[in-house]
């Protein structure tokens, strides 16, 4: 089956972490340094900014969003009054910048990171070297009180993350490692039972999204693709989308919205020279499960 994607806007220089959310896509913009919102119809707005690259988000039960500041290597806290403070210092426990994250039912947020300076080691080695051979990073946990702690150490560049409905199971991509991995979330925010639920190469996964069918959608940010994986790693389907895709979500009004964010390069100095990235849905079959 082929589907069609559709542009929902433009004008966006780098999107990452998109969450449906009250009638709207939210995702982060890198290089505008600013969380936006978009709705069905398309109108592309601002919610605010801060003074870093915004990455993953989350809500809290009392509806303060939680920010993923990459660079600085924080999550950032807005309340529901619009007053920012910070929520986490995750500077001991991640050695670059932090990226993505999901927030579980009680309030734990699990945060990757990279592990290393990647645009510096892909324009001096090359992405077949680099994934081949690279340091590890820990998947952080960052408790309710903003207490941090190693989640799960030796991650080969944990990025995208799923919680299941139940709230039970953790399913991480580590991007350079080409794998889905899960875990069993206890409901102290603890990991254990560490495993492999699918491998996705030669498709590295970047952001992702689970189905109502317990399948995955992978972002491939090396190829204009968004796939459907499997548990296991049976490839599904696969959707074009014209330029590399960092991230998607499911959403809209029955959750049967693919939503993906593509952008021409990952390479900070060009992805933030000109906003060339793009929105694009797709309508597919089983709807969003999950958290959040």
């Amino acid at each position: 089956m082929t589907r069609a994607a559709n542009v929902l806007c433009e004008g966006i220089y780098f999107g990452e972490g998109p969450r449906w959310r009250g009638g709207r896509l939210w995702f982060s913009d890198f290089y505008a340094k600013a969380v936006k919102s978009v709705s069905m119809a398309g109108d592309l707005r601002t919610e605010f900014e801060i003074d870093d690259r915004p990455s993953g988000l989350g809500w809290l039960s009392d509806g303060s969003t939680l920010i993923v500041s990459m660079v600085r290597r924080q999550v950032l806290k807005r309340s529901a009054d619009g007053r920012m403070s910070v929520h986490a210092d995750l500077s001991t426990l991640a050695a670059f910048h932090c990226n993505d994250m999901v927030v579980d039912a009680h309030g734990h947020a699990f945060v990757g990171n990279f592990g290393f300076d990647l645009d510096a080691e892909l324009a001096a080695r090359g992405s077949a070297s680099v994934i081949a051979g690279h340091p590890t990073a820990n998947l952080i946990r960052v408790a309710p009180d903003g207490t941090v702690s190693v989640a799960a150490p030796d991650m080969r560049f944990p990025n995208g993350s799923v919680i299941t409905s139940d709230g039970k199971t953790l399913i991480v991509g580590e991007t350079l490692g080409a794998t889905l991995k899960a875990f069993d979330l206890a409901a102290d925010g603890t990991l254990s039972g560490r495993r492999l639920w699918a491998a996705t190469a030669p498709r590295i996964p970047d952001g992702i999204a689970l189905d109502a069918d317990g399948r995955i959608w992978i972002a491939h940010p090396l190829a204009p693709e968004c796939a459907l994986i499997a548990e296991g790693g049976e490839v599904i389907e696969v959707i074009d989308t014209g330029q590399p895709c960092f991230a998607c979500m499911l959403g809209g009004d029955d959750g049967r919205t693919l939503f993906m964010l593509t952008a021409r390069t990952s390479n900070a100095d060009e992805a933030a020279a000109a906003p060339t990235g793009k929105l694009l849905t797709a309508r597919v079959d089983s709807p969003h499960a999950g958290l959040p």
